[in-house]
């Protein structure tokens, strides 16, 4: 008989972890709490204009086809992509804005017109980003957090000064123009830190940005999501939705079986990509590994006040994704990690998916993504939503030179009670445990339970840390731990 393996949530890092069990024999179940599978990258559809609900950003094409090629399989067998051109604008102020284009050469020429001399500092930069992206992406991510030792490499070696250092005070030693420090800056945010408080080390972002470009699903995230339910179910995983885990019961040291819905779904392995908090809470107390005093002590990436707009007409002076840093940075991130509430002049992210996929709106029409990053755990309340709209939908309006308040078919929110509601989420965060020295490898939550066999843990809470990328290693990291322990 085979084992048994119950995977708690429908997230990339569950769907991951499913195909690669399933693959190697066991008999998986994944179970999803709310109708629709995807955890955080669920779909919205509203009077024919569609939006990604969570993740906009597909960055690091090649581990995504590192995951599909581990079955045989391309990203061209389950979705089409096409890269951004460009890639993203930074918008600082009415008129100005700065475009990242789509190769290396147009990105360097850009920042030589706004700054002489940062062309080869840029390209230095980027250099050393990239031996960092081949060090930490094609090696050390692919290590489960279990020890120290793991970073323990000649590369890392080499560069031990990096993580000693932050992305924030090398930037600045080199770039004087603050809009190219913040464009330079942006792309850590993605790990959920300050890039004050972020090691040098991951300037692989950099190169994940500038190097490896920006890449569009047609038809959306989702799309990467139904492409890994159809593996999923090729392999012979199945999908219960709807079902709500109450309890992951244990006799004698090892899981024994689930309770969903009031009902016992008996099983040998729990591999849980839900909140990993949460996790721990449907656990009798002496089977939780962390206090509630260690989750409380931990820095978590932001969560996000987000709306989803229909635009009855086209919009001007807008690309796919468009970030308005036109208020002060340094003010909005303080208001997240070191003053938490609710900022006085936030900064804001914009993405029109129908700028480049037609099928994501009615013609003539825009679909609008809007975030707001916010600390977790803040007062969360409807007059609150619709201040802060109003906030940024006025400047959106003065930034880009036209009227949208008149064009809005509708729009609809989320926010830090909706993470918590449909994605049990600690505090509300939109997107794990954020990337700080301390909070790195073998220090974040561990994937295997010291306290309970058979249960492990997948997600943004664990390793390698908080992004779609990241998801996708961290399914295949707990699988490895699982087949270690159960093999067929």
């Amino acid at each position: 008989m085979k084992t048994r393996v119950s995977v708690i949530g429908s997230g990339f890092a569950s769907l991951a972890a499913s195909c690669y069990l399933a693959k190697e024999g066991y008999a998986v179940t994944v179970y999803e709490k709310n109708e629709q599978i995807g955890g955080r990258a669920r779909q919205y559809k509203r009077e024919g204009f569609s939006f990604d609900m969570g993740p906009s950003w597909y960055w690091m094409p090649d581990v995504f086809e590192r995951f599909f090629a581990d079955f045989g399989k391309s990203t061209s067998d389950y979705y089409n992509l096409k890269k951004l051109d460009p890639a993203y604008q930074v918008v600082f102020g009415p008129d100005s804005s700065i475009s990242i284009g789509d190769t290396l050469e147009k990105i360097y020429k850009t920042f030589e017109k706004e700054e002489a001399g940062s062309a080869e500092k840029l390209k230095n930069f980027i250099a050393s980003a990239r031996n960092n992206y081949e060090i930490a992406i094609k090696d050390l991510v692919y290590r489960p957090g279990v020890s120290p030792v793991e970073l323990v490499t000649l590369a890392t070696i080499k560069r031990i000064g990096q993580f000693f250092s932050t992305i924030s005070r090398d930037v600045r030693k080199e770039f004087n123009d603050e809009r190219l420090i913040q464009i330079l800056e942006f792309p850590v945010l993605f790990l959920g830190a300050k890039p004050s408080d972020t090691p040098s080390f991951y300037s692989f972002m950099n190169y994940a940005d500038f190097g490896l470009g920006t890449w569009h699903p047609i038809g959306g995230m989702y799309k990467v999501i139904e492409g890994m339910e159809s593996l999923a179910l090729s392999l012979g995983v199945k999908f219960q939705t709807n079902a709500t885990i109450e309890k992951i019961k244990v006799e004698e040291g090892s899981v024994t079986s689930l309770q969903i819905n009031g009902k016992i779904m008996p099983t040998e392995v729990v591999v849980s990509g839900a909140d990993y908090h949460h996790s721990e809470t449907l656990l009798d107390l002496e089977h939780r590994q962390y206090s509630e005093n260690y989750w409380a002590k931990k820095t978590y990436a932001p969560s996000s006040l987000l709306f989803y707009v229909g635009f009855n007409k086209k919009l001007k002076n807008i690309e796919h994704h468009n970030l308005f840093f036109d208020v002060d940075f340094d003010a909005h991130a303080r208001e997240i990690y070191d003053d938490p509430r609710w900022p006085d002049e936030p900064l804001f992210y914009a993405n029109f998916t129908s700028v480049t996929d037609k099928g994501t709106a009615p013609a003539n029409c825009e679909n609008g993504f809007f975030l707001i990053p916010i600390a977790p755990g803040l007062n969360d309340t409807p007059q609150l939503r619709e201040e802060y709209f109003d906030k940024i939908i006025t400047r959106f309006e003065k930034l880009t030179h036209q009227e949208v308040k008149s064009s809005i078919l509708f729009k609809d929110s989320f926010c830090v009670n909706d993470f918590v509601k449909d994605y049990n989420s600690y505090l509300g965060n939109a997107y794990g445990m954020a990337n700080t020295l301390l909070q790195t490898a073998f220090l974040r939550p561990k994937l295997k339970s010291k306290k309970v066999n058979g249960l492990f843990f997948t997600g943004q809470l664990t390793v390698p840390g908080p992004g779609v990328p990241p998801s996708l290693i961290s399914g295949k990291l707990v699988s490895g731990l699982v087949q270690k322990e159960y093999s067929i």
